[in-house]
């Protein structure tokens, strides 16, 4: 008989402190500003013979990996319709509503999403999750929730199953 059970891993550790402002239209915007985000992820697998599913370190050290890809950066969305990204030399303009925006491209990352909120960054690492799919058979698991925090009490979350 299949045992299932639900891993989640919500650790302090699994953290990071990124600057960005949300787009709400072609001509509203956020003030640039940033917050302390938290990652948390549950994994819906089986429980072996022995009493355990995997060893959760795996996925502890892949998230942790993934954050401190966006510690302590300033993240634009790549695919805004709203914005739009020029690079000169070591900098990089960001045009919205006729504002150009100067940074360093050194503090900056830029992700494939449409915008910089919880719920597009929850996406951003499930979609990272996903791309190693042969450790996803190994342990067994068939449903991902991954949850984005910018704060005690608010997240966005994604999710996947098989």
């Amino acid at each position: 008989m299949t045992r299932n059970t639900i891993v989640e891993i919500h650790q302090s550790e699994i953290s990071f402190s990124a600057g960005h402002f949300t787009i709400f239209s072609a001509t509203e915007r956020e003030n640039l500003h940033g917050h302390n985000y938290n990652v948390s992820l549950a994994l819906h697998t089986e429980l072996q013979e022995n009493g355990l599913s995997f060893d959760y370190r795996f996925y502890k050290t892949k998230l942790l990996d993934l954050a401190n890809q966006l510690d302590r950066r300033f993240l634009l969305p790549a695919h805004s319709e709203h914005l739009k990204l020029e690079q000169v030399n070591d900098m990089l303009f960001a045009h919205f509503n006729h504002e150009r925006l100067p940074f360093l491209s050194r503090d900056i990352k830029i992700l494939p999403l449409s915008n910089i909120t919880i719920e597009e960054l929850s996406h951003w690492f499930l979609q990272q999750l996903l791309e190693d799919s042969a450790s996803l058979q190994e342990h067994y698991i068939h449903e991902i929730t991954v949850k984005v925090y910018n704060g005690p009490g608010q997240s966005g979350a994604a999710s996947w199953h098989a």
